[in-house]
């Protein structure tokens, strides 16, 4: 089973962080009209980079710290923006879109890589 871990963990790890990422941005254009509202954004590449990071140390106990991140862990930030309005929003809509759009197009993409796995898999065990 570890070996089916290791071949499906990227493609589930990006799926998680996309997911989470487009949760944050859906959130910032539901309230680009919210007075004082920040907008927040993840890194997804060091999220991602974090996420993956096993290293080779193997935990022998419920007591030591996990090594390797987590989708759910990544690190959450307010985005700077480039003109902010007098009302305190940090929201520049446009940006949020365009940042939506792109990161729904990346998660597409991971869902497709992942179903390419999954019927390599399925014709590997038909013997295909």
């Amino acid at each position: 089973m570890k070996a089916l871990d290791t071949f499906f963990k990227a493609d589930g790890t990006a799926l998680s962080l996309r997911q989470k990422r487009l949760e944050i941005l859906g959130s910032n254009i539901a309230n680009a009209a919210t007075p004082h509202f920040k907008a927040r954004d993840i890194d997804f590449e060091a999220a991602y980079k974090s996420a993956l990071n096993d290293g080779d140390l193997t935990k022998t106990s419920a007591n030591h710290i996990d090594m390797g991140g987590s989708a759910g862990n990544a690190e959450v930030r307010y985005r700077v923006p480039l003109s902010p309005s007098l009302d305190g929003n940090t929201v520049e809509l446009h940006v949020e879109q365009v940042q939506f759009a792109e990161n729904a197009t990346h998660y597409e993409a991971t869902l497709q890589f992942l179903n390419g796995r999954i019927q390599m898999m399925q014709k590997a065990l038909k013997g295909e």
